[in-house]
């Protein structure tokens, strides 16, 4: 067994990844298209069940059709079943590769000679399935009993109702995936903190990334009884850097909307600020709706596509270059306008091979967005502000749409499932395989300058 694991993840662990998402992707593709998953009763096409099946999976959020209106139960079964996959999944290998990678690159820094013979230990697999799984439950189960009983006594729906109500949503959101069950997303609980609250709250611990959570949970226990904190550098830039994303997000998107009467107008100021944060936070790669995106005014469009271009925590459910990769760029920049040799953050000096790996990760993910957005332009004639939100959102795994996904032509959604598969996989991937296939050079070029600006 540790053998296997370890000729899997340390010979081709990129390639093991996008393997399995996509067999998953299939599978799932296969289900969506039998008679038995739509309401009419009839099967589905070939791109439209790719499309779904991908989305879920890669818990993106865009559709071509409307979730509740379209599948039936068991379809909708399937797409839950694809989303919990998919978002356990994702925290899974994310979280083995980053123990991986981290193993290796300590190893390296202590033994050099022997660096290649580093894996994960049977022990640690145990402990991430585990801490995973536990903090998927109970983070599903506490927010969608509290969904379920606002459905059932603020909205009178029925028990079972209720509860169906309550846990999709819940797993949904946990899993940043954005899937809903009503046509306008939550527009309908705009108002109603009771439901948007909750729902956001599962968006960013599921956002903040595996790693982080089991490290909170950690140290608590550990403040409980030494009173020190001590908290790791990612755990710190994670946190520090959502909050300052989400905060910043709320201000802008209600400075931006306060007077469109299509959007926050016709709100009181209480509830201007309550869906000013759920949205900064569903940028985060969440998907859930509580405005009309396609009513928004065009600069806050651009806000929400940088919200969702750099997206969540690392080895977590959220996509986009990741927060942790968007903070050591900014620490790169201010250290080059100081004048600094070395980029620092909170005391610590940030290794190069940190640097190289974040400046790749952002700028393949600028260009593979501007390809994209090119090549939907030429297959559909729509706003180029629109087109370039749907192609981030899909990136960044967010799902949230100004309402032209439906509009696409296949060719057009066969880009978009490429942006989704790749947005969700290729940050994790593309990483762990520049980690580990980092040599160490046994001599230095001459150094030169070209001129920079």
């Amino acid at each position: 067994m540790t053998r296997v694991w370890q000729k899997l993840f340390t010979t081709h662990p990129a390639r093991t990844v996008v393997m399995a998402f996509a067999a998953v992707i299939l599978a799932g593709t296969a289900l969506l298209a039998l008679p038995v998953s739509s309401q009419g009763g009839g099967a589905t096409d070939f791109v439209t069940s790719l499309f779904t099946s991908t989305s879920a999976v890669c818990v993106t959020g865009l559709v071509v059709v409307d979730t509740a209106g379209y599948w039936s139960g068991f379809g909708e079964g399937v797409i839950l079943a694809l989303i919990q996959v998919g978002g356990f999944g994702i925290m899974t290998m994310a979280s083995l590769l980053a123990l991986l990678v981290s193993g290796r690159l300590r190893l390296r820094m202590q033994l050099t000679a022997q660096a290649e013979t580093k894996s994960l230990g049977i022990g640690d697999v145990r402990r991430v399935l585990l801490g995973v799984a536990g903090t998927t439950v109970a983070v599903e189960l506490a927010i969608g009993t509290v969904l379920a009983l606002r459905f059932r006594f603020g909205y009178g729906e029925s028990v079972g109702h209720s509860v169906y109500l309550g846990y999709f949503h819940a797993v949904s959101a946990f899993n940043n995936a954005g899937f809903g069950l009503h046509a306008d997303s939550l527009t309908r609980y705009a108002t109603d903190p009771w439901v948007t609250l909750p729902i956001a709250v599962a968006v960013i611990l599921g956002g903040l990334g595996f790693p982080v959570l089991l490290e909170l949970l950690r140290h608590r226990r550990r403040m409980r009884t030494t009173g020190r904190r001590g908290w790791s550098l990612h755990t710190k830039l994670t946190l520090v850097t959502t909050a300052a994303l989400l905060a910043s997000g709320t201000l802008f998107t209600a400075l931006l909307e306060w007077g469109n009467e299509a959007t926050l107008g016709p709100f009181t100021w209480g509830e201007k600020l309550l869906e000013s944060f759920f949205h900064s936070a569903m940028s985060r790669t969440a998907g859930f709706n509580a405005l009309d995106i396609g009513a928004m005014e065009a600069s806050t469009l651009l806000m929400t596509c940088t919200l969702m271009f750099i997206g969540g925590g690392s080895a977590g459910t959220a996509g986009g270059i990741k927060v942790t990769t968007f903070a050591v760029l900014a620490a790169a920049m201010l250290a080059e306008v100081r004048g600094e040799p070395n980029s620092t953050v909170m005391s610590r000096r940030l290794a190069p091979h940190a640097l190289r790996q974040a400046l790749t990760v952002a700028l393949l993910g600028v260009g593979l967005v501007i390809s994209a957005t090119l090549a939907l332009l030429t297959v559909i004639r729509a706003p180029f502000e629109d087109v370039l939100f749907e192609a981030v959102s899909a990136f960044g795994t967010v799902g949230l749409s100004t309402g032209i996904t439906a509009e696409f032509p296949d060719t057009g959604r066969l880009i978009l499932i490429m942006l989704m598969f790749v947005g969700r996989l290729g940050p994790i991937t593309l990483v762990s395989a520049l980690a580990l296939r980092e040599r160490t050079r046994r001599y230095q070029l001459p150094e030169e300058r070209p001129v920079i600006g």
